[in-house]
């Protein structure tokens, strides 16, 4: 059953709503108990065990391996987003926006908002790169590779400037990132996001229908639904749907999110 690659896109989808919820979930709990550090440290297992289960995957080309593979890349980049919503590796400004700044000032001071963060998800991509050279199952890395771009594209665009700009499920330590963010009705990023995401679906499933193996079928269904996914994303932004309701439902109430002057709705 779990060769068939229209199990693997249903997969792929669930996983993305899942592990989301769970890191917001993970969050909103660290963020009413005060205990942010401490829920990055005690999830560190889960960067551990996914950098084992991703080597292992390497030399696995089976249906199971690439299972295995896209799995650990999620729990890699599960435990690197936990650790910047934390704000643990966040970047070293804290601050607000400051208003009537220059572009170039907007920039830098947009940047340290994230530095930490962005450097650590290169590193993480530079290593299991590394890793995967000349692989059997490069499954794992292409998935880390997706959400590294998707990711990139995506805080760019809201740099820039997006219609909907989410902000309900931002942490207490992040509250000040918002207002580096930009409403507009279009950037000139977001068309080219969209239309190389868009094209990035199409080659994976491309791939699909050439394949011959199962275990490829499988790797490539797995690939094209988080680039579907991503594409979705980036659509959000712009199209004012209550995608939040995906998740919303499953967090409790954090009231302490509603005080201080960089509260979000």
């Amino acid at each position: 059953m779990f060769a068939s690659p229209w199990i693997a896109a249903v997969t792929a989808l669930f996983a993305w709503w899942a592990s989301t919820g769970a890191i917001l979930l993970l969050v909103r709990r660290a963020d009413r108990a005060d205990g942010q550090l401490w829920a990055v440290i005690a999830m560190l297992p889960l960067m551990v065990l996914g950098v084992v289960a991703y080597m292992v995957s390497l030399t696995d080309p089976t249906v199971a391996g690439v299972y295995l593979g896209f799995g650990s890349a999620l729990a890699i980049w599960g435990w690197i987003e936990l650790a910047f919503l934390a704000g643990v590796i966040a970047g070293p400004n804290r601050f607000p926006a400051r208003a009537g700044a220059p572009e170039w000032e907007r920039f830098i001071r947009a940047w340290g908002t994230v530095a930490y963060h962005e450097l650590t998800l290169t590193a993480a991509l530079i290593g299991l790169m590394l890793l995967a050279q000349g692989a059997a199952n490069p499954f794992g890395f292409w998935t880390f590779a997706i959400l590294y771009a998707a990711r990139i594209s995506a805080k760019l665009n809201l740099y820039l400037g997006v219609r909907k700009v989410n902000t309900e499920f931002i942490p207490r330590a992040l509250t000040h990132i918002p207002s580096h963010f930009r409403e507009a009705r279009i950037n000139w990023l977001f068309p080219t996001s969209v239309t190389v995401l868009t094209f990035a679906s199409f080659c994976w499933i491309e791939r699909i229908v050439h394949a011959t193996a199962p275990a490829e079928q499988v790797g490539f269904a797995l690939l094209a639904a988080l680039t579907a996914l991503a594409l979705l994303e980036h659509w959000f932004m712009v199209v004012r749907l209550p995608d939040e309701k995906l998740w919303r439902w499953m967090l409790p109430d954090n009231d302490m999110m509603e005080e201080g002057p960089n509260a979000v709705r």
